[in-house]
Protein backbone atom coordinates (compact mmCIF):
# COMPACT_ATOMS: atom_id res chain seq x y z
CA UNK A 1 0.00 0.00 0.00
CA UNK A 2 1.12 3.54 -0.71
CA UNK A 3 1.99 5.76 2.20
CA UNK A 4 -0.08 8.92 2.49
CA UNK A 5 -0.28 12.29 4.16
CA UNK A 6 -3.12 14.80 4.15
CA UNK A 7 -2.85 18.59 4.22
CA UNK A 8 -5.86 20.32 5.77
CA UNK A 9 -6.28 24.02 6.45
CA UNK A 10 -7.98 26.21 8.99
CA UNK A 11 -9.78 28.01 6.14
CA UNK A 12 -9.86 28.37 2.39
CA UNK A 13 -6.71 30.02 1.09
CA UNK A 14 -4.47 28.84 3.92
CA UNK A 15 -1.94 27.62 1.36
CA UNK A 16 -2.84 23.92 1.13
CA UNK A 17 -2.52 23.63 -2.65
CA UNK A 18 0.97 25.10 -2.75
CA UNK A 19 2.17 22.97 0.17
CA UNK A 20 0.87 19.84 -1.54
CA UNK A 21 2.72 20.82 -4.73
CA UNK A 22 5.89 21.43 -2.74
CA UNK A 23 5.69 18.09 -0.93
CA UNK A 24 5.05 16.32 -4.22
CA UNK A 25 8.26 17.84 -5.63
CA UNK A 26 10.24 16.96 -2.47
CA UNK A 27 9.11 13.33 -2.53
CA UNK A 28 9.90 13.15 -6.27
CA UNK A 29 13.37 14.54 -5.61
CA UNK A 30 13.83 11.91 -2.91
CA UNK A 31 13.16 9.15 -5.43
CA UNK A 32 9.55 8.27 -4.72
CA UNK A 33 6.69 7.83 -7.15
CA UNK A 34 4.24 10.40 -5.80
CA UNK A 35 0.76 11.57 -6.81
CA UNK A 36 -1.57 14.31 -5.52
CA UNK A 37 -5.21 13.69 -4.63
CA UNK A 38 -8.21 15.88 -3.80
CA UNK A 39 -11.53 14.11 -3.55
CA UNK A 40 -13.58 17.24 -4.24
CA UNK A 41 -12.48 20.55 -5.65
CA UNK A 42 -14.52 23.67 -6.35
CA UNK A 43 -12.93 25.80 -9.05
CA UNK A 44 -13.59 27.52 -12.35
CA UNK A 45 -10.09 26.77 -13.65
CA UNK A 46 -10.13 23.28 -15.11
CA UNK A 47 -8.09 21.09 -17.45
CA UNK A 48 -8.73 18.32 -19.98
CA UNK A 49 -6.68 15.15 -19.63
CA UNK A 50 -5.33 13.17 -22.56
CA UNK A 51 -8.43 10.93 -22.23
CA UNK A 52 -10.72 13.93 -22.70
CA UNK A 53 -11.81 14.13 -19.05
CA UNK A 54 -12.14 17.28 -16.96
CA UNK A 55 -10.34 17.95 -13.66
CA UNK A 56 -9.28 20.87 -11.48
CA UNK A 57 -6.10 22.68 -12.45
CA UNK A 58 -4.76 22.70 -8.89
CA UNK A 59 -4.22 18.94 -9.09
CA UNK A 60 -2.72 19.37 -12.57
CA UNK A 61 -0.11 21.72 -11.13
CA UNK A 62 0.58 19.28 -8.29
CA UNK A 63 0.98 16.46 -10.82
CA UNK A 64 3.45 18.61 -12.76
CA UNK A 65 5.39 19.16 -9.53
CA UNK A 66 5.44 15.37 -9.07
CA UNK A 67 6.66 14.92 -12.65
CA UNK A 68 3.69 12.81 -13.76
CA UNK A 69 0.84 13.00 -16.27
CA UNK A 70 -2.32 14.53 -14.76
CA UNK A 71 -5.12 12.01 -14.28
CA UNK A 72 -8.76 12.61 -13.44
CA UNK A 73 -8.29 10.07 -10.64
CA UNK A 74 -6.42 12.81 -8.76
CA UNK A 75 -9.60 14.90 -8.61
CA UNK A 76 -12.65 12.61 -8.99
CA UNK A 77 -15.19 15.34 -8.12
CA UNK A 78 -15.04 18.86 -9.56
CA UNK A 79 -17.66 21.52 -8.79
CA UNK A 80 -17.83 24.48 -11.16
CA UNK A 81 -19.96 27.26 -9.65
CA UNK A 82 -22.81 28.40 -11.89
CA UNK A 83 -24.25 30.85 -9.36
CA UNK A 84 -24.03 31.70 -5.66
CA UNK A 85 -26.16 28.66 -4.80
CA UNK A 86 -25.45 26.07 -7.49
CA UNK A 87 -22.70 24.30 -9.44
CA UNK A 88 -22.06 22.01 -12.35
CA UNK A 89 -21.13 18.64 -10.86
CA UNK A 90 -18.37 16.74 -12.67
CA UNK A 91 -17.60 13.16 -11.54
CA UNK A 92 -14.66 11.22 -12.92
CA UNK A 93 -14.21 13.92 -15.52
CA UNK A 94 -17.76 13.86 -16.90
CA UNK A 95 -20.72 16.15 -16.21
CA UNK A 96 -23.41 14.67 -13.94
CA UNK A 97 -25.56 17.80 -14.14
CA UNK A 98 -26.23 21.12 -12.42
CA UNK A 99 -27.22 20.99 -8.77
CA UNK A 100 -28.18 23.48 -6.10
CA UNK A 101 -26.00 23.51 -2.99
CA UNK A 102 -28.75 21.80 -0.99
CA UNK A 103 -29.27 19.07 -3.59
CA UNK A 104 -25.56 18.38 -3.86
CA UNK A 105 -25.22 18.26 -0.06
CA UNK A 106 -27.79 15.46 0.00
CA UNK A 107 -26.19 13.71 -2.99
CA UNK A 108 -22.48 13.79 -2.31
CA UNK A 109 -22.25 10.87 0.15
CA UNK A 110 -23.28 8.63 -2.76
CA UNK A 111 -19.98 9.59 -4.42
CA UNK A 112 -17.81 7.87 -1.80
CA UNK A 113 -17.50 4.79 -3.97
CA UNK A 114 -16.17 6.92 -6.86
CA UNK A 115 -13.70 8.63 -4.53
CA UNK A 116 -12.41 5.37 -3.04
CA UNK A 117 -12.09 3.73 -6.46
CA UNK A 118 -10.03 6.64 -7.77
CA UNK A 119 -7.80 6.65 -4.68
CA UNK A 120 -7.30 2.88 -4.72
CA UNK A 121 -6.27 3.04 -8.37
CA UNK A 122 -3.58 5.62 -7.59
CA UNK A 123 -2.45 3.58 -4.60
CA UNK A 124 -1.60 0.68 -6.92
CA UNK A 125 0.77 2.85 -8.96
CA UNK A 126 2.47 5.22 -6.52
CA UNK A 127 4.60 5.06 -3.37
CA UNK A 128 3.18 8.20 -1.73
CA UNK A 129 -0.13 10.02 -2.12
CA UNK A 130 -0.35 13.62 -0.90
CA UNK A 131 -3.99 14.44 -0.18
CA UNK A 132 -5.42 17.94 -0.06
CA UNK A 133 -8.46 18.92 1.98
CA UNK A 134 -10.86 21.76 1.22
CA UNK A 135 -11.84 24.73 3.33
CA UNK A 136 -11.76 23.78 7.01
CA UNK A 137 -12.32 20.44 8.79
CA UNK A 138 -14.15 22.31 11.57
CA UNK A 139 -17.26 23.22 9.59
CA UNK A 140 -19.51 21.65 12.23
CA UNK A 141 -22.67 22.11 10.13
CA UNK A 142 -21.18 19.99 7.30
CA UNK A 143 -19.38 17.22 9.18
CA UNK A 144 -22.03 14.55 8.78
CA UNK A 145 -21.63 14.67 5.00
CA UNK A 146 -17.88 15.31 4.83
CA UNK A 147 -16.04 13.61 1.97
CA UNK A 148 -13.05 15.93 1.58
CA UNK A 149 -11.51 16.61 5.02
CA UNK A 150 -11.65 14.31 8.05
CA UNK A 151 -14.12 12.04 6.27
CA UNK A 152 -11.50 11.52 3.57
CA UNK A 153 -8.70 11.06 6.12
CA UNK A 154 -10.77 8.39 7.87
CA UNK A 155 -11.58 6.67 4.56
CA UNK A 156 -7.92 6.11 3.69
CA UNK A 157 -6.38 6.21 7.20
CA UNK A 158 -4.27 9.32 6.56
CA UNK A 159 -2.26 11.37 9.08
CA UNK A 160 -3.03 15.09 8.87
CA UNK A 161 -0.93 18.25 8.84
CA UNK A 162 -3.13 21.22 9.82
CA UNK A 163 -2.08 24.51 8.20
CA UNK A 164 -2.91 28.00 9.47
CA UNK A 165 -2.45 31.30 7.61
CA UNK A 166 -0.60 33.87 9.72
CA UNK A 167 -0.71 36.48 6.96
CA UNK A 168 -4.44 37.00 7.58
CA UNK A 169 -3.90 37.35 11.32
CA UNK A 170 -5.18 35.28 14.24
CA UNK A 171 -3.24 32.15 13.35
CA UNK A 172 -3.15 30.87 16.94
CA UNK A 173 -6.92 31.23 17.25
CA UNK A 174 -7.28 29.53 13.84
CA UNK A 175 -5.28 26.48 14.88
CA UNK A 176 -6.47 26.17 18.48
CA UNK A 177 -10.10 26.78 17.50
CA UNK A 178 -9.98 24.25 14.68
CA UNK A 179 -8.45 21.56 16.87
CA UNK A 180 -10.97 22.30 19.65
CA UNK A 181 -13.90 21.80 17.28
CA UNK A 182 -12.65 18.43 16.08
CA UNK A 183 -14.02 15.24 17.60
CA UNK A 184 -11.62 13.12 19.61
CA UNK A 185 -10.94 10.61 16.84
CA UNK A 186 -10.40 13.49 14.40
CA UNK A 187 -7.90 15.22 16.69
CA UNK A 188 -5.97 11.94 16.90
CA UNK A 189 -5.34 12.20 13.16
CA UNK A 190 -3.70 15.63 13.39
CA UNK A 191 -0.03 14.80 13.81
CA UNK A 192 1.42 18.23 13.14
CA UNK A 193 0.67 21.93 12.83
CA UNK A 194 2.12 24.31 10.24
CA UNK A 195 2.12 28.10 10.43
CA UNK A 196 2.13 29.31 6.84
CA UNK A 197 2.88 32.62 5.06
CA UNK A 198 5.09 34.05 7.84
CA UNK A 199 7.02 37.29 7.30
CA UNK A 200 9.46 38.74 9.78
CA UNK A 201 11.62 37.63 12.70
CA UNK A 202 10.60 34.16 13.86
CA UNK A 203 12.12 34.64 17.32
CA UNK A 204 9.22 36.97 18.07
CA UNK A 205 6.85 34.16 17.13
CA UNK A 206 8.57 31.44 19.20
CA UNK A 207 6.79 32.12 22.55
CA UNK A 208 3.44 31.74 20.81
CA UNK A 209 4.57 28.47 19.23
CA UNK A 210 5.39 27.07 22.66
CA UNK A 211 1.95 27.98 23.96
CA UNK A 212 0.35 26.55 20.83
CA UNK A 213 1.97 23.20 21.54
CA UNK A 214 0.60 23.31 25.09
CA UNK A 215 -2.94 24.20 24.04
CA UNK A 216 -3.15 21.58 21.30
CA UNK A 217 -0.70 18.90 22.48
CA UNK A 218 0.38 18.64 18.84
CA UNK A 219 3.88 19.47 17.58
CA UNK A 220 4.50 22.42 15.28
CA UNK A 221 6.19 20.87 12.25
CA UNK A 222 7.27 24.13 10.68
CA UNK A 223 6.84 27.84 10.09
CA UNK A 224 6.87 28.39 6.35
CA UNK A 225 7.55 31.82 4.86
CA UNK A 226 5.35 33.80 2.53
CA UNK A 227 6.48 31.92 -0.53
CA UNK A 228 7.87 34.02 -3.36
CA UNK A 229 7.35 31.43 -6.07
CA UNK A 230 5.52 31.86 -9.36
CA UNK A 231 3.23 28.85 -9.47
CA UNK A 232 -0.44 28.60 -10.47
CA UNK A 233 -2.81 29.14 -7.58
CA UNK A 234 -6.50 28.52 -6.91
CA UNK A 235 -8.72 30.74 -9.05
CA UNK A 236 -11.11 32.12 -6.44
CA UNK A 237 -8.36 33.52 -4.24
CA UNK A 238 -5.72 34.40 -6.82
CA UNK A 239 -3.79 37.57 -6.16
CA UNK A 240 -2.88 37.66 -9.84
CA UNK A 241 -6.28 39.09 -10.71
CA UNK A 242 -5.64 42.16 -8.56
CA UNK A 243 -2.05 42.75 -9.65
CA UNK A 244 -1.24 45.56 -12.10
CA UNK A 245 2.18 46.71 -10.94
CA UNK A 246 4.31 45.22 -13.73
CA UNK A 247 5.80 47.44 -16.41
CA UNK A 248 6.58 46.31 -19.93
CA UNK A 249 6.82 47.35 -23.54
CA UNK A 250 3.32 46.15 -24.35
CA UNK A 251 0.13 46.83 -22.43
CA UNK A 252 -2.11 43.73 -22.43
CA UNK A 253 -5.49 43.91 -20.67
CA UNK A 254 -7.55 40.86 -19.70
CA UNK A 255 -11.23 41.59 -19.13
CA UNK A 256 -12.05 40.29 -15.67
CA UNK A 257 -15.50 38.81 -16.11
CA UNK A 258 -17.53 38.07 -12.96
CA UNK A 259 -17.42 34.37 -13.90
CA UNK A 260 -13.90 34.36 -15.36
CA UNK A 261 -12.43 30.88 -15.83
CA UNK A 262 -9.17 29.40 -17.08
CA UNK A 263 -7.23 32.64 -16.73
CA UNK A 264 -4.26 30.27 -16.57
CA UNK A 265 -4.28 30.73 -20.35
CA UNK A 266 -2.40 33.98 -19.73
CA UNK A 267 0.30 32.88 -17.26
CA UNK A 268 2.86 32.55 -20.05
CA UNK A 269 2.14 36.17 -21.06
CA UNK A 270 2.40 37.31 -17.46
CA UNK A 271 5.82 35.68 -17.24
CA UNK A 272 7.23 37.49 -20.30
CA UNK A 273 9.13 40.58 -19.15
CA UNK A 274 8.17 42.47 -22.31
CA UNK A 275 4.45 42.24 -21.52
CA UNK A 276 2.64 44.20 -18.81
CA UNK A 277 -0.44 42.03 -18.19
CA UNK A 278 -3.30 43.41 -16.10
CA UNK A 279 -6.88 42.41 -15.29
CA UNK A 280 -9.58 45.05 -15.85
CA UNK A 281 -13.09 45.07 -14.39
CA UNK A 282 -13.98 48.78 -14.60
CA UNK A 283 -14.33 50.96 -17.71
CA UNK A 284 -12.12 53.71 -16.30
CA UNK A 285 -9.17 51.29 -16.06
CA UNK A 286 -9.09 49.99 -19.64
CA UNK A 287 -7.52 52.82 -21.63
CA UNK A 288 -6.14 51.83 -25.04
CA UNK A 289 -4.00 48.71 -24.51
CA UNK A 290 -2.06 47.08 -27.31
CA UNK A 291 -4.07 43.89 -26.87
CA UNK A 292 -7.41 43.20 -25.16
CA UNK A 293 -8.00 39.59 -24.15
CA UNK A 294 -11.51 38.26 -23.54
CA UNK A 295 -11.02 35.09 -21.47
CA UNK A 296 -13.13 32.04 -20.78
CA UNK A 297 -16.16 32.28 -18.53
CA UNK A 298 -18.46 29.80 -16.80
CA UNK A 299 -21.47 31.88 -17.82
CA UNK A 300 -20.97 33.51 -21.21
CA UNK A 301 -24.36 35.17 -21.57
CA UNK A 302 -24.46 36.61 -18.05
CA UNK A 303 -20.95 37.98 -18.44
CA UNK A 304 -21.83 39.46 -21.82
CA UNK A 305 -24.76 41.23 -20.17
CA UNK A 306 -22.36 42.48 -17.50
CA UNK A 307 -20.00 43.70 -20.22
CA UNK A 308 -22.89 45.68 -21.68
CA UNK A 309 -24.49 47.08 -18.51
CA UNK A 310 -21.18 47.93 -16.80
CA UNK A 311 -20.04 50.11 -19.68
CA UNK A 312 -17.13 47.78 -20.53
CA UNK A 313 -18.51 47.05 -24.00
CA UNK A 314 -18.46 50.75 -24.89
CA UNK A 315 -14.85 51.27 -23.78
CA UNK A 316 -13.75 48.10 -25.59
CA UNK A 317 -15.34 49.47 -28.77
CA UNK A 318 -13.59 52.79 -28.24
CA UNK A 319 -10.21 51.14 -27.61
CA UNK A 320 -10.58 48.92 -30.68
CA UNK A 321 -11.42 51.94 -32.83
CA UNK A 322 -8.19 53.54 -31.61
CA UNK A 323 -6.09 50.50 -32.50
CA UNK A 324 -6.38 47.89 -29.72
CA UNK A 325 -6.34 44.29 -30.99
CA UNK A 326 -9.12 42.02 -29.69
CA UNK A 327 -8.49 38.35 -28.89
CA UNK A 328 -11.13 36.02 -27.42
CA UNK A 329 -10.74 32.52 -26.03
CA UNK A 330 -13.67 30.15 -25.46
CA UNK A 331 -16.46 32.25 -23.87
CA UNK A 332 -14.64 35.40 -24.93
CA UNK A 333 -14.56 34.06 -28.49
CA UNK A 334 -18.29 33.35 -28.37
CA UNK A 335 -18.95 36.95 -27.28
CA UNK A 336 -17.08 38.34 -30.29
CA UNK A 337 -19.65 36.85 -32.64
CA UNK A 338 -22.96 38.12 -33.93
CA UNK A 339 -25.27 36.40 -31.49
CA UNK A 340 -25.74 33.77 -28.78
CA UNK A 341 -28.79 31.58 -28.31
CA UNK A 342 -29.66 29.34 -25.35
CA UNK A 343 -32.87 27.49 -26.25
CA UNK A 344 -32.34 24.70 -23.68
CA UNK A 345 -31.50 27.08 -20.80
CA UNK A 346 -28.01 25.67 -20.38
CA UNK A 347 -27.08 29.06 -18.91
CA UNK A 348 -29.75 31.74 -18.50
CA UNK A 349 -31.82 30.99 -21.60
CA UNK A 350 -32.96 33.30 -24.38
CA UNK A 351 -31.02 35.11 -27.09
CA UNK A 352 -28.46 37.87 -26.92
CA UNK A 353 -26.59 39.93 -29.48
CA UNK A 354 -22.85 39.44 -29.47
CA UNK A 355 -20.21 42.13 -29.81
CA UNK A 356 -20.46 41.71 -33.58
CA UNK A 357 -16.77 41.61 -34.51
CA UNK A 358 -16.67 38.08 -35.95
CA UNK A 359 -19.18 36.54 -38.39
CA UNK A 360 -20.44 33.60 -36.37
CA UNK A 361 -23.26 32.57 -34.04
CA UNK A 362 -23.22 30.29 -30.99
CA UNK A 363 -26.04 28.02 -29.87
CA UNK A 364 -25.76 26.48 -26.40
CA UNK A 365 -26.59 22.78 -26.06
CA UNK A 366 -26.39 20.43 -23.11
CA UNK A 367 -23.55 18.45 -24.62
CA UNK A 368 -20.16 19.59 -23.34
CA UNK A 369 -17.12 19.60 -25.61
CA UNK A 370 -14.05 18.21 -23.79
CA UNK A 371 -10.96 17.30 -25.76
CA UNK A 372 -7.27 17.91 -26.29
CA UNK A 373 -6.06 19.34 -29.60
CA UNK A 374 -2.93 20.23 -31.52
CA UNK A 375 -2.41 22.01 -34.81
CA UNK A 376 -1.23 25.20 -36.48
CA UNK A 377 -2.41 28.76 -36.82
CA UNK A 378 -3.44 29.46 -40.41
CA UNK A 379 -2.16 32.08 -42.80
CA UNK A 380 -3.83 34.97 -41.04
CA UNK A 381 -3.34 38.59 -41.94
CA UNK A 382 -3.56 41.86 -40.14
CA UNK A 383 -2.01 42.86 -36.84
CA UNK A 384 -1.02 39.35 -35.77
CA UNK A 385 0.14 38.04 -39.14
CA UNK A 386 3.44 36.86 -37.64
CA UNK A 387 1.53 34.15 -35.77
CA UNK A 388 0.83 32.44 -39.09
CA UNK A 389 2.11 28.87 -39.13
CA UNK A 390 2.84 28.67 -35.38
CA UNK A 391 2.31 25.21 -33.88
CA UNK A 392 -0.24 25.18 -31.05
CA UNK A 393 -1.61 22.66 -28.59
CA UNK A 394 -4.13 22.83 -25.81
CA UNK A 395 -7.64 21.76 -24.95
CA UNK A 396 -11.26 22.64 -25.58
CA UNK A 397 -13.80 22.75 -22.79
CA UNK A 398 -17.06 24.50 -23.53
CA UNK A 399 -20.81 24.37 -23.87
CA UNK A 400 -22.21 25.56 -27.19
CA UNK A 401 -21.57 25.07 -30.88
CA UNK A 402 -20.31 27.96 -33.01
CA UNK A 403 -20.94 28.26 -36.75
CA UNK A 404 -19.34 30.78 -39.08
CA UNK A 405 -21.67 32.60 -41.42
CA UNK A 406 -21.29 35.26 -44.10
CA UNK A 407 -24.34 37.25 -43.16
CA UNK A 408 -26.20 37.27 -39.85
CA UNK A 409 -29.37 39.17 -39.08
CA UNK A 410 -29.84 41.11 -35.87
CA UNK A 411 -30.66 39.05 -32.76
CA UNK A 412 -33.67 40.21 -30.82
CA UNK A 413 -32.91 40.41 -27.09
CA UNK A 414 -35.38 40.56 -24.26
CA UNK A 415 -35.51 44.33 -24.19
CA UNK A 416 -33.90 45.70 -27.36
CA UNK A 417 -32.53 44.75 -30.78
CA UNK A 418 -28.81 45.40 -31.21
CA UNK A 419 -27.78 46.03 -34.80
CA UNK A 420 -24.61 44.17 -35.77
CA UNK A 421 -21.55 45.92 -37.03
CA UNK A 422 -20.31 44.59 -40.37
CA UNK A 423 -17.32 42.27 -39.75
CA UNK A 424 -14.11 42.79 -41.65
CA UNK A 425 -13.05 40.16 -44.16
CA UNK A 426 -12.20 37.04 -42.20
CA UNK A 427 -10.58 33.63 -42.31
CA UNK A 428 -10.28 30.57 -40.09
CA UNK A 429 -7.85 31.10 -37.23
CA UNK A 430 -6.38 27.65 -36.60
CA UNK A 431 -6.49 24.11 -38.01
CA UNK A 432 -6.40 21.46 -35.31
CA UNK A 433 -6.54 17.71 -34.80
CA UNK A 434 -8.69 16.30 -32.02
CA UNK A 435 -6.35 14.02 -30.05
CA UNK A 436 -9.26 11.98 -28.72
CA UNK A 437 -11.09 11.26 -32.00
CA UNK A 438 -8.32 11.94 -34.53
CA UNK A 439 -10.64 14.28 -36.43
CA UNK A 440 -9.13 17.34 -38.13
CA UNK A 441 -11.11 20.56 -38.14
CA UNK A 442 -10.89 24.33 -38.41
CA UNK A 443 -11.42 26.45 -35.32
CA UNK A 444 -11.97 30.11 -34.61
CA UNK A 445 -11.97 33.14 -36.85
CA UNK A 446 -9.59 35.98 -37.63
CA UNK A 447 -9.90 39.42 -39.16
CA UNK A 448 -7.20 42.07 -39.43
CA UNK A 449 -7.72 43.22 -35.83
CA UNK A 450 -9.95 40.63 -34.11
CA UNK A 451 -9.10 36.99 -33.37
CA UNK A 452 -10.92 34.20 -31.59
CA UNK A 453 -10.56 30.50 -30.78
CA UNK A 454 -11.88 27.76 -28.52
CA UNK A 455 -8.35 26.48 -27.78
CA UNK A 456 -7.29 26.97 -24.18
CA UNK A 457 -3.51 27.09 -23.77
CA UNK A 458 -3.01 28.51 -27.26
CA UNK A 459 -0.20 30.78 -26.03
CA UNK A 460 1.71 27.97 -24.26
CA UNK A 461 3.54 26.36 -27.20
CA UNK A 462 7.14 27.56 -27.38
CA UNK A 463 6.90 29.68 -30.56
CA UNK A 464 3.60 31.48 -29.98
CA UNK A 465 4.51 34.19 -27.48
CA UNK A 466 7.72 35.20 -29.32
CA UNK A 467 5.66 35.57 -32.50
CA UNK A 468 2.97 37.51 -30.65
CA UNK A 469 5.53 39.86 -29.15
CA UNK A 470 7.16 40.38 -32.54
CA UNK A 471 3.76 41.19 -34.04
CA UNK A 472 3.01 43.73 -31.31
CA UNK A 473 6.46 45.25 -31.76
CA UNK A 474 5.97 45.50 -35.51
CA UNK A 475 2.62 47.24 -35.05
CA UNK A 476 4.04 49.59 -32.43
CA UNK A 477 7.40 50.21 -34.11
CA UNK A 478 9.43 48.85 -31.19
CA UNK A 479 12.92 47.34 -31.49
CA UNK A 480 13.24 44.03 -29.60
CA UNK A 481 16.88 43.32 -30.45
CA UNK A 482 18.01 43.59 -26.81
CA UNK A 483 15.23 41.48 -25.27
CA UNK A 484 14.88 37.67 -25.39
CA UNK A 485 12.22 35.33 -24.06
CA UNK A 486 12.85 32.40 -21.71
CA UNK A 487 11.32 28.93 -22.00
CA UNK A 488 8.18 28.92 -19.88
CA UNK A 489 8.44 25.17 -19.27
CA UNK A 490 11.99 25.53 -17.92
CA UNK A 491 10.89 28.48 -15.81
CA UNK A 492 8.10 26.43 -14.20
CA UNK A 493 10.51 23.63 -13.34
CA UNK A 494 12.80 26.10 -11.58
CA UNK A 495 9.83 27.42 -9.61
CA UNK A 496 8.88 23.93 -8.44
CA UNK A 497 12.46 23.30 -7.33
CA UNK A 498 12.55 26.66 -5.52
CA UNK A 499 9.31 25.76 -3.73
CA UNK A 500 10.73 22.40 -2.65
CA UNK A 501 14.01 23.93 -1.44
CA UNK A 502 12.15 26.53 0.62
CA UNK A 503 9.87 23.96 2.26
CA UNK A 504 12.83 21.68 3.05
CA UNK A 505 14.41 24.56 4.94
CA UNK A 506 11.29 25.29 7.02
CA UNK A 507 9.54 21.95 7.55
CA UNK A 508 10.71 19.04 9.68
CA UNK A 509 10.83 16.56 6.82
CA UNK A 510 12.25 13.80 9.01
CA UNK A 511 9.17 14.06 11.24
CA UNK A 512 6.87 14.14 8.19
CA UNK A 513 8.39 10.90 6.89
CA UNK A 514 7.87 9.35 10.36
CA UNK A 515 4.21 10.43 10.30
CA UNK A 516 3.64 8.48 7.11
CA UNK A 517 5.20 5.31 8.50
CA UNK A 518 2.70 5.01 11.37
CA UNK A 519 -0.91 3.90 11.09
CA UNK A 520 -3.34 6.28 12.76
CA UNK A 521 -6.46 4.09 12.63
CA UNK A 522 -8.85 5.24 15.36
Amino acid sequence: MAKNIMIQGTMSGAGKSLLVAGLCRIFKQDGYRVAPFKSQNMALNSFITKEGLEMGRAQVVQAQAAGIEPSVRMNPILLKPMSDVGSQVIVNGEVRGNMSARDYFAYKKSLLEDIKKAYDSLEEEYDIIVIEGAGSPAEINLKDQDIVNMGMAQLVDAPVLLVGDIDRGGVFAQLVGTVALLEEQERARVKGLVINKFRGDQTILDPGIQQLKQYCSIPVVGVTPYLKVDIEDEDSLSERLDSSEKEGLFDVAVIRFPHISNFTDFLVLEHDERIALRYVDRPAKLGTPDLILLPGTKNTMEDLRWLRTSGMEAVIQKAHAKGSILFGICGGYQMLGQGLSDPERVEAGGELAGLGYLPMETVFTREKTRTRVRGRIGQIGGSLDLLSGCAVEGYEIHMGETALCAEVSAVETGDAAFSHRQPESFGQFVTITDEITGESKSDGAATDTVYGTYVHGIFDAEGVVPALVQALAKKKGVDLAHMESQSFAAYKEKQFDLLADTLRNHLDMEYIYQMMEQSVSV
